[in-house]
């Protein structure tokens, strides 16, 4: 072989990539248009294999926000290629109304909220006594722990001792929840399938196990009260599990479906993570504290009702708008090719609803990145997705089933810190110093945990 054939073959495979890569990017730009001419969404340009992965790993780090960039360049709606998934992401109230379904029916609705009233406000009173006794405190920790006694106590009557080994399994299958798993991008890959599905499979089935012991014991517990002569007529039928096992004997309802229910209830608890921001937002801009707290203290101190702190919905309504619970609501799969407003939608494509983009659409909110409670005053503007310019809770069947139940038990806890205590921030900290950073997963939380100073405030 000649010196120079070392050169030519890499040269001729260096042209043949060439060739195919103008093949491919001449086949991704025409892809605009089907078969059968229909106009697909439009989207950023793609690599072979990887789709558009590469976008979404740079600019902003979390997912929501890059979305969000993306689609100020290619519109509300954007079609990408993760991997082998051909995915349309709807940044904009007007194309979300377009996948609007009719309402689901709420998991926990008003009327379960207020027979949960008194369990809410008795934890909370725990919590505001602990409060008092400490110079700092972790708000992100107590927050969650608070979360934890109620779902508990709403769910079997009182804090189980099995509670202590159920909740980190749950905190363990909310995280692999959040996770991402290229063997969504790639399904047809058993290589991947191989490498990563099986140790991910083994690991849900061993958190899944295990979790599922504990609630058969919880079960069984009850079930073994009830037989009991011990056990008082009808104690047990205000808690979930007890109105759970009561549909059993009469609806179609098995020990499958009962624990199921019961870790949907214990994986639910978004509602902590408004009342952080919440307080995050409120320790940022002390001119909404002071307002909000003035309200609070004039209402109560006068024995007046928590609904008519209209102010603190405000607040409430605000943060939602800058932080809903899920930005990307659950993702959905065309069952078959469809049009929305000119554009083919193809079967077999995954629906992303960018919530976050949505509730800081500039065309919808003047100056959406500020935090301004007063923008929702006389507002007919709601949390019930009937508005599609605001979605924190998303809408239509996939609408969050625990919405009233954490709307009731953020408004609480909100009100009772901002009553019982004024804040600092440690360490001298201004208000313009505080760190907002966010942290991906299912739900977005906070970066770092949210410690404040509180001082006990007492009535005159």
């Amino acid at each position: 072989m000649r010196a120079n054939d070392y050169f030519i073959i890499p040269i001729s495979v260096a042209i043949l990539i060439t060739l195919l890569s103008v093949i491919i990017t001449k086949r991704t730009l025409g892809s605009s248009k089907s078969a059968g001419g229909e106009r697909t969404p439009p989207g950023p340009w793609k690599l072979p294999i990887i789709g558009n992965l590469h976008q979404l790993a740079t600019g902003s780090s979390l997912p929501h926000r890059r979305l969000a960039e993306l689609a100020q360049q290619y519109g509300p709606l954007m079609q990408l290629q993760l991997g082998e998934i051909p995915t349309v992401i709807v940044s904009s109230a007007e194309w979300a109304k377009e996948m609007r379904k009719i309402v689901a029916m709420e998991l926990l609705g008003a009327r379960r909220t207020k027979m949960l009233r008194p369990i809410m406000e008795e934890e909370m009173a725990k919590l505001v006594g602990l409060i008092n006794t400490k110079p700092t405190i972790n708000l992100t920790e107590m927050m969650l722990s608070l979360g934890n006694s109620i779902t508990c106590r709403a769910a079997f009557g009182k804090i189980q001792k099995q509670e202590e080994v159920f909740l980190p399994f749950i905190k363990q299958f909310m995280k692999m929840l959040g996770g991402f798993s290229l063997v969504d991008l790639f399904p047809s890959s058993n290589l991947l399938r191989l490498l990563v599905a099986n140790a991910a499979e083994r690991k849900l089935k061993k958190v899944h196990s295990a979790a599922d012991a504990i609630m058969e014991t919880i079960i069984n517990d009850r079930l073994a009260k009830r037989s009991s002569k011990k056990a008082a007529a009808g104690n047990d039928d205000e808690d979930l599990l007890g109105v759970l096992l009561n549909l059993k004997d009469t609806d179609d309802l098995g020990f499958t479906e009962i624990k199921a229910v019961i870790l949907v209830s214990h994986i639910s608890d978004t509602w902590t993570i408004t009342v952080e921001w919440a307080m995050s937002e409120l320790m940022k801009h002390p001119r909404v504290m002071e307002k909000a707290q003035r309200e609070v203290r004039k209402v109560f101190n006068g024995k007046g009702s928590i609904d008519r702190l209209q102010y603190l919905q405000l607040v409430l309504k605000e943060t939602l708008r800058l932080h809903p619970p899920g930005p990307l609501a659950i993702p959905r799969e065309s069952k078959e090719t469809v049009m929305v407003n000119g554009y083919k939608i193809l079967a077999k494509t995954r629906v992303f609803v960018n919530l976050w983009a949505i509730n800081r659409d500039p065309h919808h909110w003047t100056q959406p990145e500020v935090f301004e409670p007063e923008r929702f005053l006389n507002s007919s503007v709601d949390f019930r997705g009937t508005d599609f310019h605001y979605l924190p809770f998303g809408a239509g069947r996939r609408m969050c089933p625990g919405m009233h139940y954490g709307l009731a038990l953020a408004y609480l806890s909100l009100a009772n810190l901002i009553y019982h205590f004024d804040w600092k921030l440690p360490h001298q900290m201004k208000p313009e110093d505080l760190d907002m950073s966010e942290r991906f997963g299912i739900e977005v939380k906070r970066q770092k945990n949210l410690i404040l100073i509180p001082a006990p405030y007492h009535p005159r």
